[in-house]
């Protein structure tokens, strides 16, 4: 297991998820999802950023924890050993925007594992498509499970079972830093990663991360003296009018840190623009977003 510095207690941390993030998460129809992924797909091509370069292979994974057994997908170049990346999902979990996804980042040369988050309570697909996040049952549900995630010490604890399994695979380069990037919820699971887990990740995106900056001692940004990564924080621009002074206090936070890092407000961009089956996704902001992840990747990483 890798050494890791020591981490506060999480026991207060929680996982800001508002209506915004709820609405980000309701799934498009059939056919907006099936436009939605051939346009970005389109798009992909024409920034020269799709997956084009490398041919890829992966699947489904079961990855043991200290708390059960967490699926998983994994995904890698056919060929040769690569710099590991650990994507963390939002609300929504492991579903198969995240495959495209890892299979896009897999052909640009990385080895990417997206495990399902809420492993402890459902295998994934889960919430699943029948869950209806304006149900008041539904969503207190949703709450209940994402408490076992940032229960004290789950998160650091999966992410060290996750980072181990990705360095013990053959297709992972473990001489090269680690990458990780997060969605929504999965913005806060990467500054935790990278603060536990600095001598593995060198490099790290959080895009449209809700409850980066907090008045509790254990927000996600006071955690940034314990990280070596090179960082980009991508902010909704609905997020940014709700918490404008967040910005400030991240530039400030990893100034004082003197790590590199850029943190942007995405004009234009609602809180979910990145996932391709979110009714928000803004598709010029997403690959500009994803353009910003692979130039941070390739310089900290390969």
């Amino acid at each position: 297991m890798t050494n890791h510095k020591e981490t506060p207690n999480h026991a207060d941390v929680d996982i800001s998820c508002d209506e915004d993030c709820f609405a980000a998460a309701e799934p498009l129809s059939r056919r907006e999802f099936t436009a939605g992924t051939i346009a970005g797909a389109s798009m992909a091509a024409m920034t020269g950023t799709a997956s084009a370069a490398l041919e890829v292979t992966g699947g489904h994974m079961m990855i043991d924890t200290p708390d059960g057994t967490s699926d998983a997908a994994f995904f890698h170049p056919i060929e040769g050993k690569h710099p590991g990346v650990l994507i963390w999902t939002d609300i929504r979990g492991l579903r198969q925007a995240y495959r495209g996804m890892g299979k896009r980042l897999a052909g640009e040369g990385y080895s990417v594992l997206i495990p399902n988050p809420f492993y402890r309570e459902s295998k994934a697909p889960f919430p699943g498509e029948d869950f209806n996040f304006r149900d008041e049952d539904d969503r207190a549900m949703m709450m209940r499970v994402m408490g076992q995630l940032v229960a004290p010490g789950a998160a650091e604890r999966d992410a060290e079972a996750f980072v181990a399994w990705l360095d013990a695979q053959d297709q992972v380069d473990s001489s090269k830093k680690m990458g990780t990037a997060g969605y929504c919820m999965g913005g806060p699971l990467t500054m935790r990663t990278a603060a536990l887990l600095p001598d593995r990740i060198g490099a790290a995106a959080s895009f449209h991360g809700g409850g980066l900056v907090t008045d509790k001692p254990s927000s996600p940004h006071l955690m940034i003296p314990k990280m070596e990564a090179r960082y980009h924080v991508a902010i909704a621009a609905n997020d940014h009018e709700k918490e404008p002074e967040a910005e400030g206090i991240l530039r400030a936070a990893f100034k004082d840190a003197g790590l590199p890092a850029t943190v942007e407000v995405y004009e234009g961009a609602d809180h979910g623009w990145c996932m391709s089956d979110s009714p928000v996704y803004n598709e010029p902001q997403a690959e500009r977003a994803w353009a910003q992840m692979v130039k941070d990747f390739n310089t900290a990483l390969v």
